[in-house]
């Protein structure tokens, strides 16, 4: 076998390969061989039809066949000698196969790029400072009283307010014909959580125990209801019953339920201490990811298009899936966002072929006591018993992802290490 390699580009190569006329007579005779003993030819016993005969019957698929076990065989050979390693699925034009010819095809397909050396040393960076304030842990102590709460019936029939919970069934028109199965009875809410509908809201506030209310509200072009899609949908609304948000008093009795707390100063001093980790956290984040981008920008590399688009893939999938989460009905990504997240992917992948040059020649290797302190962090990050995420990350492909993203920390430690790091005031 002789392979001629094309560098079309820094992440393009194309192979010209040539299989030489004694393995094609092999690999044919070997064919028809197998042939003989299978083919059913009228006029000839199994297994005893002449070559000749099967030639002109089955010649051309053959052929193919023959042609395709070639290149299955040949291709990956020539790609280990040639030390390269493709990211694309490879693109062929095979030539026709001849008995007692050589057997010629190319191969296009796209490789990571070769780097020199990269550039990591005095990348700059800004440490957000971490200060958790006094009014961000009486937030958080808000949120906690409120987790704690109830919802009482009134001792007086009040209004409906922010915070209320309100029972009410409601028919759904459009056109003035109403919707058979889009209304509903008895269905609970509470004004201003964000589930209900602006309009809807808005119509529910000041109402009281039997009164009615209306809201205009246009529906989403892809809404679930096929009859409500792009339609100005009228919601006729009657409050049935109604129940008022008790919040806990905030003393010891409150620290006491919330967790093993004896008193609300140490639940408080508890509150600032998660605070403060959440805080430390994000800023590192925010200093890993200034020198990301500053390790791209010092090291512009070209990256393969197909990498980019796998990436690209993964983040408007994560995109669609978190709008979903929040209640939107999207089927896909706008143009300015697919651009947006084109950039951005163009930068991840960058980095990544960047971060893996950077851990062969820092000589980086991921064994069993790292992925064992990996699955810890994890633990604490997660919530999750060690042995239960080990159950998990024996599958191979989340192991290796969990490989990735440990050598990855492993490289911004090295990275940060040689960074100037300014603490921001």
């Amino acid at each position: 076998m002789q392979v001629t390699v094309q560098k079309l580009s820094p992440v393009l190569v194309e192979f010209d390969v040539e299989v030489t006329a004694d393995r094609v007579k092999t690999e044919l005779d070997k064919a028809f061989t197998n042939l003989a003993k299978s083919a059913r030819v009228r006029g000839f016993r199994p297994g005893k039809a002449p070559r000749k005969v099967l030639k002109t019957m089955f010649g051309a698929r053959v052929a193919a066949d023959v042609a395709q076990r070639l290149v299955d065989e040949t291709f990956p050979m020539a790609v280990t000698d040639q030390k390269l390693q493709p990211v694309s699925n490879p693109a062929f034009e095979p030539k026709e196969l001849i008995e007692n010819k050589p057997f010629l095809y190319k191969a296009r397909f796209e490789i990571v790029p070769e780097i020199d050396a990269v550039n990591y040393d005095g990348l700059e960076a800004k440490r957000p400072k971490v200060d958790v304030t006094d009014e961000q842990v009486n937030e958080q102590l808000e949120a906690t009283r409120r987790e704690h709460s109830t919802l009482e019936a009134p001792k007086a029939p009040p209004a409906a307010k922010e915070g209320g919970g309100v029972t009410r069934g409601f028919d759904v028109l459009v056109g003035g014909d109403t919707i058979a199965d889009a209304g509903a009875k008895d269905f609970q809410v509470e004004l201003g959580s964000g589930t209900l509908l602006e309009g809807i809201d808005t119509a529910l506030r000041d109402k009281k125990i039997g009164d009615k209310a209306e809201a205009l509200v246009e529906m989403p072009a892809q809404h679930p209801h096929a009859k409500l899609r792009g339609k100005t949908a009228t919601f006729a609304l009657t409050i049935t019953d109604m129940k008022e948000r008790v919040l806990p008093a905030l003393d010891d009795e409150l620290a006491k339920d919330v967790g093993e707390f004896d008193t609300l100063d140490a639940l408080k001093a508890s509150i600032r201490a998660e605070l403060e980790k959440a805080q430390k956290e994000q800023s590192e984040n925010t200093v890993a990811e200034q020198l990301v981008v500053a390790l791209v920008e010092k090291n512009p590399i070209p990256v393969p298009p197909t990498l980019v688009e796998r990436q690209m893939r993964i983040t408007e999938q994560e995109v669609v899936a978190q709008a979903r989460r929040q209640g939107q009905s999207v089927s896909g990504v706008g143009d300015e966002l697919r651009e947006n997240i084109r950039k951005d992917s163009e930068v991840k992948v960058r980095a990544g072929l960047l971060m893996a040059e950077i851990a062969k020649k820092e000589g980086l290797k991921i064994g069993e006591p790292e992925i064992e302190e990996g699955l810890k962090e994890l633990s604490e990050q997660t919530g999750k018993n060690v042995a239960k995420l080990k159950a998990e990350y024996s599958d191979p492909r989340r192991r290796e992802m969990l490989v990735g993203m440990i050598l990855e920390n492993k490289v911004l430690d090295i990275i940060e290490a040689k960074s100037k790091i300014e603490d921001e005031k």
